[in-house]
């Protein structure tokens, strides 16, 4: 997860208004319209934080953006919820993710996970969260998810959530 390699020349920029969104299509009309039309007004209110990932000339080949959040304490499984108190709870949220079509099945999406995640957990030396929870838009992107040990959180079929301590794991692991 630290050492995600992307080819010579790409780089991970946070969003700006210098960057063409208006041409990314990535499959997903919600995605889309999230990069295009919100994620810049989001992220100068301070509710969430997009980053993109530009080629080496500069096009715009995918974006992650993050935010935080609480969860009720009644909403975790037992096994997370066992040892936390009663109450809301701090999460990292996985807003959204995407990749430009003509990046996809190259596993990009992979290394731009890994790349969120490694900002989730540099961000928790600052901000404590129990988990990353993310919402899916449809099942081929649950399925993406549940490859990377996201679970399914109980009552709520298409948000998945990544314990810290699955995380830390992960991170060691790289």
């Amino acid at each position: 997860m630290s050492g995600v390699r992307y080819p010579d020349g790409w780089r991970v920029e946070l969003l700006d208004k210098s960057h063409n969104r208006k041409s990314f299509r990535c499959g997903q009309a919600q995605a889309e319209s999230w990069l295009k039309k919100a994620a810049l007004q989001s992220q100068k209110k301070h509710l969430s934080s997009t980053k993109v990932l530009l080629d080496a000339d500069s096009h715009l080949v995918g974006y992650y953006t993050l935010a935080t959040s609480q969860v009720d304490f009644s909403d975790l499984p037992a096994e997370l919820a066992r040892s936390l108190p009663q109450r809301r709870l701090p999460v990292a949220v996985l807003a959204w993710l995407g990749v430009a079509s003509s990046f996809q099945r190259r596993g990009i999406g992979q290394r731009l996970l890994a790349t969120a995640l490694k900002d989730c957990l540099d961000a928790s030396q600052t901000f404590s969260f129990i988990a990353v929870i993310l919402d899916c838009v449809d099942e081929s992107s649950k399925q993406f998810y549940q490859r990377f040990d996201f679970a399914t959180l109980p009552g709520y079929p298409m948000r998945m959530y990544l314990p810290f301590k699955t995380l830390q794991q992960m991170a060691k692991k790289t």
